[in-house]
């Protein structure tokens, strides 16, 4: 699709790319519940805290790019040490499990290819099979890395240089941190927003991200706290990652 990356690091979509080629804030405010003279430094610190404290999130994201009509949607349940996700895309969908042991993969035969990447002789290998990649491998890490909470500290940025003020939405008090990431020789100039709840655990509602492109994706989080549970396909409907890519 050539869109963001969700997490502002590396996403699942991206990683599965990667795994087979190689393989509306109301105007800032300051509410009176929150202190006017909270620092950016402090609002990520114990962000970090309270994401560390959570068992599961629940995960909405939208890509819409600006290259292409199409807009990709993922939905997830990530745990603490396990996670799973539906990207579609158009007709193309994939659905992603991971469990401490192995990482699971499957989709129709346009999300293999289309979001997945596969050939179209590595899709007719898979047919309707779970493709299994084990832990401690390359191919695991690829899919695993942002399947977990714990992964979402990632989408916090660094003090320096990030904007804090304050908004509200739906209700709620909010804190809005908001940066610039340089354009690089393989990628594009971001602005991104993050909204992180200003009453209670500073935990993350809503991160945006535009392109210098125009190229969108907005990740809402919910259900802090979840319990999350991934069990493993049946053994008779796996097919492991060394036949498909061999």
């Amino acid at each position: 699709m050539g869109t963001l990356v969700r997490r502002g690091v590396a996403g699942s979509a991206r990683a599965l790319v990667v795994m087979w080629a190689a393989l509306v804030l109301a105007v800032p405010l300051v509410p009176s519940a929150v202190a006017a003279n909270t620092t950016v430094g402090a609002v990520l610190t114990a962000a970090k805290d309270a994401i560390a404290k959570q068992t599961g999130v629940h995960l909405q994201v939208v890509s819409k790019s600006a290259s292409s009509a199409s807009t990709q949607r993922i939905v997830g349940d990530l745990g603490l040490k396990a996670g799973t996700e539906t990207v579609s895309e158009g007709a193309g969908k994939v659905t992603i499990r991971v469990t401490p042991t192995y990482g699971y993969l499957s989709g129709n035969a346009s999300g293999l290819k289309d979001i997945a990447g596969m050939t179209a002789a590595q899709v007719k290998k898979v047919g309707k099979f779970w493709v299994s990649v084990k832990a401690g491998t390359t191919p695991y890490a690829s899919i695993a890395t942002d399947m977990t909470a714990p992964s979402i500290v990632a989408v916090l940025p660094r003090a320096k240089g990030t904007q804090l003020s304050w908004g509200t939405a739906a209700g709620a008090n909010l804190y809005v941190l908001k940066w610039k990431t340089p354009a690089t020789s393989s990628t594009l100039a971001l602005s991104i927003t993050l909204t992180l709840a200003a009453t209670g655990a500073p935990l993350p509602v809503q991160q945006t991200t535009v392109a210098s492109n125009g190229s969108k994706e907005t990740v809402r989080f919910s259900k802090w706290g979840e319990r999350v549970s991934v069990s493993a396909p049946p053994a008779s409907s796996v097919i492991p990652y060394s036949k498909v890519a061999g």
